[in-house]
């Protein structure tokens, strides 16, 4: 482990490298109008992760659904591990790698947008949820580490982050996951 100031300096370089990314940046903006474009159609966004990255989704779609930072309606957004008894229940008499992927499919309907967050880009509930929501017509966003991992074939678009260190990677998602609320927010301000 690094001192205090060499780990806030890896921050400092992720946020920095990141700043520097336009492809990244155009892809976070082009998420963002993804989103606002589903929302004003009467479509909704779930988002889905593992450990941190479900506290991300959840804490993303409680952003939307509640409110950020200005006064206006609350936009459907809804973390898909929220319902513990459906997970459990799932993951029991299926798999823990159908979780997401049923939950999609019992809430989902086309034009909705699905986020999946991973870190590693390999998470194989996250893939099957992805997967399953191409083939119902959803459109799939995916907030990943550097080397993107399998997300990078089942995304409409990828925000991969300049790390490959899970607690870069997640500090990137929050920040990218807060401009997107941001953006998104700013479109449904009356």
């Amino acid at each position: 482990m690094g001192s205090i100031n060499e780990i806030i300096q890896q921050h400092e370089e992720c946020v920095a490298q990141l700043k520097q990314d336009k492809g990244l940046l155009d892809a976070l903006q082009s998420a963002a109008e993804l989103v606002i474009n589903a929302i004003k159609k009467g479509g909704s966004l779930y988002l889905c992760g593992n450990g941190g990255s479900a506290a991300d989704a959840q804490h993303i779609a409680c952003e939307l659904s509640g409110r950020f930072l200005k006064e206006r309606r609350p936009l459907p957004a809804e973390a898909l591990h929220t319902n513990s008894s459906f997970m459990t229940s799932v993951a029991n008499d299926y798999s823990f790698n159908e979780v997401y992927s049923r939950a999609i499919e019992a809430y989902g309907k086309p034009g909705d947008v699905l986020i999946g967050l991973s870190t590693s880009g390999n998470s194989a509930n996250v893939i099957n949820a992805l997967n399953k929501a191409r083939s119902l017509q959803i459109k799939t966003i995916g907030f990943t580490g550097h080397t993107g991992g399998n997300m990078v074939q089942c995304c409409d678009i990828i925000l991969q982050t300049p790390s490959t260190e899970t607690p870069r990677i997640q500090e990137m998602h929050i920040l990218l996951g807060h401009i997107l609320c941001e953006i998104v927010e700013a479109a449904f301000v009356d």
